[in-house]
């Protein structure tokens, strides 16, 4: 293959987000944005796969050797509802200079558009040493079932995956994970007049004051405390029945040090209420300080550190760095945006960071 132009990427990457952002791709109903880009991949010559609204691809100008590392290159072109306050249509991109304004330009449709820039300049390229795969998946941003997780057995061997999601193109060598629980509290029935019965609500307030209080004193350096909060409660049916039934939500941010199997023990010994895991497999995110990639980011001036916010990484089992264009603070904000010169620069660090890379 002969080097194409990074001129006319760059170019072709702007173009493209704009497409994405008037492309309506709420999670679940991200069909039309998918083929837009699988059919942008197929234009420069590549093999496109397909699984739900996941697409995938790889480049075939890696050296032919037995044990060849793979490196995977994945975002998400899903996005969350637009909320209110928009002054703008936000499945209608608009350009102001240098700002570009759209639901999803930030979160991750710049990250999108970079890493698919950066995957076909290094499928160009003469032999890389090593296998290069770019997905662009689902449902990231519902933690859904048909997304990431759906084709992680398909894509054969990874040995380092780039996220990218918003991190100003700085580099996250560890997550946060995330464990949802829903606590049921049970009490007895009876009139409220007569003051028999046991209360519910009151069940489940002694055990939200015991969460309140709880201190996971595990800290990581990179993430700091495995963090707690109540984010909903509910119960009772009417003002003259005492409760049987109250169910509340806690959310648990979660770093390396804590499995969560461990987690849910610790609280089970101090609350009445039974604990219902919505899931298991949000887990903190941790690489080595000291992997190949992470050393040529800081030869490259990049700052590392560790991030509190929830990406695919959780799902992946393998080491994984999260970094990509834009700022996370924009994300799921009224009137989000990016900035054209993030995505010209974010190119070109992603190109600095895997070109010469090796493990």
């Amino acid at each position: 293959m002969s080097i194409v132009n990074l001129k006319i990427l760059k170019k072709e990457a702007v173009q493209l987000i704009i497409k994405l952002i008037n492309t309506p791709s709420i999670s679940k109903q991200e069909n039309k944005v998918s083929f837009l880009i699988e059919d942008y991949l197929r234009k420069y010559g590549f093999h496109v796969r397909r699984k739900f609204n996941n697409i995938w691809t790889e480049n075939d100008n890696f050296l032919k050797k037995e044990n060849i590392r793979t490196i995977l290159l994945n975002s998400h072109h899903d996005t969350v509802k637009p909320g209110k306050n928009w002054e703008t249509n936000p499945f209608s991109a608009k350009k102001n200079g240098d700002k570009l304004i759209g639901l999803g330009s930030n979160d991750a449709g710049a990250s999108v558009v970079s890493l698919i820039s950066t995957f076909i300049y290094l499928s160009n390229l003469s032999e890389l040493p090593y296998r290069l795969v770019l997905s662009i998946t689902a449902e990231e941003e519902i933690s859904g079932s048909f997304g990431i997780r759906a084709i992680l057995s398909e894509l054969g061997k990874i040995d380092l995956g780039i996220v990218g999601e918003p991190t100003q193109m700085q580099v996250a060598i560890a997550e946060k994970g995330l464990m949802i629980l829903d606590c049921i509290a049970k009490g007895k029935t009876g009139h409220s007049a007569r003051n028999i019965g046991i209360n519910a609500i009151y069940v489940a307030t002694r055990d939200i004051e015991n969460l309140r209080n709880i201190f996971f004193d595990r800290r990581s350096k990179l993430l700091g405390y495995t963090t707690l909060n109540v984010t909903q409660i509910q119960g009772g049916i009417q003002h003259n029945v005492i409760p049987d039934f109250c169910s509340f939500i806690v959310d648990i941010r979660t770093n390396e040090l804590y499995k969560n199997e461990e987690l849910i023990e610790i609280i089970q010994k101090i609350i009445q209420s039974k604990i219902k895991p919505r899931s298991y497999h949000l887990n903190s995110s941790f690489i080595d300080p000291m992997h190949p990639i992470v050393s040529k980011a800081k030869l490259m001036g990049i700052k590392t550190y560790g991030s509190p916010t929830l990406s695919d990484q959780s799902i992946m089992p393998f080491p994984t760095i999260k970094m990509g264009v834009g700022d996370s603070i924009r994300s799921h904000t009224p009137n989000e945006y990016i900035l054209i010169s993030e995505i010209m620069e974010g190119i070109d660090i992603y190109i600095c960071l895997l070109k010469d890379f090796s493990f």
